[in-house]
Order: structure tokens, then sequence, then C-alpha cells
């Protein structure tokens, strides 16, 4: 698929020397956020309270829950095709599963709830008088594209797609390993964060090159790293640690690669799905490789062009539509 790699005498997948990674902590991203008075961010578990509605009296107990859950709840209670529809729900064997991990895995969740509270006074750290969401728990049945959402300044989180690796389901219904081994607690803040990007910054439509495309993708990586500092990197990128140490042993190198082939502006769909599309690993590469190492890329450059523009605001920064000119005032070169 990509033999124009193997044509330049560059075999990755036998390629064990160490490259120099990408560098410690950025230090431009540990801001002092004591000051900014926020009380805690509490996650309102409808995800729970829901399951415990009698369904032999459901009108009466959702109209109890109504005031509390009106984003859920506030249509007529009284039609009874919606009341069909949510006996079923409540009655799914598949929720009713989903659910009872949650219960059990989640019965505590005032770790989240503090870390929550902690990214969102990064978020009004940089941008003052925006809006905090107000956040549940819900149990979304599996819909494992959307893990989190956004809607009507409600953040939604589906805590039933962070039941971890052995959560049977989720082979049953066919997801991928490389996607299961990322579908568990630590993952549950770097995903609201991205929501929160999407939000803040709606997505446009990215540019044609490898090179546009990675640096939107690194733009979006740079504000969850502004509004969670303190995770691990893996986390906000979704690697695994073999695959993390793996890019940054190997930046360098990748780097090479792409420059020497004259990759970075090619619009070839296949070349660029080879950087940005996720999977197991990169094709043609080592398995222990990750993939969307041009995401990888991407953050690395924006994050040197923050370090070189001081000035710069994380808000302009995202709203720059020049890739090249931030590749520019990058002066991105990993060392070997």
């Amino acid at each position: 698929m990509i033999r124009f790699i193997r044509n330049s005498g560059i075999y990755f997948a036998v390629f064990l020397m160490v490259f120099a990674g990408c560098g410690g902590k950025k230090q431009r991203l540990q801001v002092d956020v004591s000051k900014i008075n926020l009380p805690l961010v509490q996650v309102h578990r409808y995800d729970l309270d829901l399951f415990r509605v009698n369904n032999a009296q459901l009108q009466q107990g959702l109209e109890e829950l109504k005031p509390a859950y009106r984003f859920f709840l506030g249509t007529n209670l009284s039609d009874p095709d919606k009341l069909t529809d949510m006996k079923a729900y409540l009655e799914s064997p598949r929720n009713i599963a989903f659910h009872a991990a949650v219960a059990d895995q989640y019965k505590d969740i005032h770790w989240l709830e503090t870390e929550l509270t902690d990214a969102f006074k990064h978020y009004l750290y940089y941008y003052p008088g925006l809006k905090i969401p107000r956040v549940y728990a819900y149990i979304s049945g599996g819909d494992y594209d959307y893990p989190v959402q956004f809607a009507d300044s409600v953040m939604l989180i589906g805590l039933d797609n962070y039941l971890g690796k052995n959560f049977k389901p989720y082979e049953t219904d066919g997801i991928p390993y490389y996607r299961i081994i990322r579908m568990n607690s630590d993952n549950i803040l770097p995903d609201c964060m991205k929501v929160l990007s999407n939000i803040t910054h709606p997505a446009q439509l990215p540019g044609n090159n490898l090179l546009e495309q990675m640096i939107e993708a690194g733009k979006r990586l740079y504000f969850v790293d502004a509004m969670i500092p303190e995770k691990e990197d893996r986390f906000k990128i979704g690697y695994t640690l073999v695959q993390q140490d793996w890019i940054k042993k190997n930046e360098a190198h990748v780097w090479a690669a792409i420059i020497e082939n004259r990759m970075l502006y090619t619009t070839d769909g296949k070349l660029i799905r080879a950087f940005m599309a996720d999977g197991p690993f990169t094709a043609e590469f080592s398995k222990e490789s990750p993939p969307r190492m041009g995401e990888w890329l991407g953050w690395q450059i924006v994050s040197k062009y923050m370090e070189n523009q001081p000035a710069v605001t994380l808000q302009e920064m995202m709203n720059e539509k020049d890739a090249q000119k931030i590749l520019t005032i990058s002066k991105y070169k990993p060392e070997k």
C-alpha cells in the first residue's frame, strides 16, 4: 500500500533504532486555574435513576423524575406511544445488562466530577464568559460511535461505552479490538474534551492535502491538551503505551519519510488515509506502530507553533486556517 516507503530504503517493520521523543510536558499549558470560581461539576445520574422507576407505574415514576431530567423527559408523558417506547427501553435485556454493568462499575463517579471540574476551569481560563454545560450520564444501549454527545448546552456521557475490554457485548457487537481497548474510564474525560472542542470550534472540512489534515487534527488535540494537561498524552490521542513509545522513538524517522517521499502536500486519498485513518496499527509499518500518525505529528507541530508564538491565544490558533503558516513558524524538526 505504501510502496514508496519501501522504495526509499526505509523498512519500518524491522526498524528498531531509538530516536528522541517529542519532549516533555508543554510548559505553556501549565496554567494556574486556582482562582477560577467553579463549583464542583455534578454528573446527573439519569443512567441510574431511570432504571429505578417501577414499570408498573411508569407514567407516575417518570413524572416524578421529570423536574430533574427535563432534557430527557420534557415531553408529554401521557402519550401512550412514548410510554410504550420507554417501557420497551427499560425492559430490553440488552439495556438491563448494560445498566447493571454501569451501576456496578460506576457506583461512585466523584473522581470524574472532580476531573471535569478541573477541565472546565481550564476551559474558562481560555474562554472566559462561556457557559459550562450541564452533564448527564445515561445508558446509550450501544451507541458506540457517539459515546459523548452535546446538545442544547448539555453534555451526555454514555457510560455503557466505558466498561472495559472484558465487557463481552463489545466483542459480540463486532467492535474491533483496537477500539475496545480504549473503551474504559481513562478515556471518558478526553472524549468529553474532544466533543467540547467541536462545539467551541465547529469542525470544518479539512483541507485537501496531508499537511492540512494533519494540522487540523493537531489543533483538536492541542485543545484537548490545554483542557487536561495532566492527563497522559496516550489517552488524549487514544494510543496504548506500546504505541506511544513507538511513535516517540520513531517520530523523526516517520517525519523524514514523509519529507523524503514528498508526501506532505499529497492529495492522494489512499496515502492520506494511511497516516490519518484509525486502525490497529499503520499498514506496512511494524505492528507496534500506532494508527493516525499524521494526527500525532500534527499535534507536535501545533505544540511547537504555540511555543514559538507566546502571544497567540488558544482561540486564535484554533481559528488559524493557514496550515503552512503553522508549520513554518513551528520550525518543527524532531531530533534523531
